[in-house]
């Protein structure tokens, strides 16, 4: 069975990276205030235990990918860790986490500039995929609309090389 993930329609293919265009969706997110590694980790537990029935209905919703969390960059001390409901669920049938830490918001990432690659996520290769599609983007005279994400597909028991990710940025229309 196919793990859902969030539709979108590719606007352009670039030397390295796609344009893309994201349909609006529905995450479950939380703030961690830590270093990229325990955010990741942290923000992942937390939202797992909401899906898993850590909820006001004790509802168990489907795990999609990708999570994306904040590219980590210096300086930054806190991380926005998302998982993306699946397409069945709406704002208003979705329940209220149990703990506070989780909330439940639409997202609109319309369109997004995405560098594909595998092995881990790490905060150093996700700093260098993020220059490298920075400087893309500047080739390309691509205006960049807000912070980086890095998107992982896959669980945490996959091999590094059977892993996808995705750095991804929004961009100028």
């Amino acid at each position: 069975m196919a793990i859902e993930t969030p539709e979108y329609k590719i606007i352009s293919k670039c030397e390295g990276f796609e344009v893309r265009r994201y349909s609006d969706m529905v995450i479950a997110t939380t703030k961690v205030q830590a270093d990229y590694k325990a955010s990741t980790s942290s923000g992942f537990r937390r939202i797992a235990s909401y899906i898993f029935g850590g909820n006001d209905k004790e509802m168990k919703i489907a795990m999609t990918a990708p999570v994306i969390a904040d590219c980590p960059s210096e300086g930054l001390k806190s991380y926005n860790i998302s998982f993306i409901m699946p397409k069945e669920h709406s704002m208003s049938d979705l329940p209220k986490a149990n703990i506070s830490e989780v909330s439940i918001q639409k997202e609109s990432l319309g369109k997004v500039a995405v560098l594909s690659f595998g092995g881990w996520a790490t905060e150093s290769r996700s700093i260098n995929y993020q220059k490298k599609l920075s400087e893309l983007l500047l080739k390309n005279k691509i205006e960049i609309k807000g912070g980086f994400m890095v998107a992982q597909f896959n669980s945490p028991w996959t091999l590094p090389m059977f892993r996808k990710n995705e750095l991804m940025v929004r961009i100028s229309s």
